[in-house]
């Protein structure tokens, strides 16, 4: 991922933990509440981070990856099983470090 990409996500990522929502971001389909993605085009090429806003404690970040569909604006199925998979963990995660139940 390009380093200008690298620096737009982390800038973001920054707004987000002080509860701030990036221009960029707009809601991640398929997850519910609270699951995002930063999008960001550089030199022809688009790029997402996906991450999730459900706890008061964290800001996980899912998966940062470069779009590459070749079925027009649609995500892979790997991207999206990887984000799907990412957030159970996230959740057991939270769970077990902070206490209470996973949703």
């Amino acid at each position: 991922m390009p380093a200008d990409v690298q620096d737009e996500f982390g800038s973001a990522l920054d707004d987000v933990q002080w509860g701030d929502t990036p221009a960029s971001s707009k809601h991640w389909k398929g997850e519910g509440a609270g699951v995002y993605e930063l999008v960001e085009r550089f030199d022809g090429n688009a790029y997402r981070a996906v991450y999730i806003v459900r706890f008061a404690e964290a800001v996980y970040v899912l998966h940062c990856f470069q779009k590459k569909s070749t079925q027009g604006v649609k995500t892979s199925k790997q991207d999206i099983e990887l984000v799907s998979k990412r957030l159970k963990d996230a959740e057991v995660h939270h769970a077990q470090k902070f206490g209470g139940k996973t949703p």
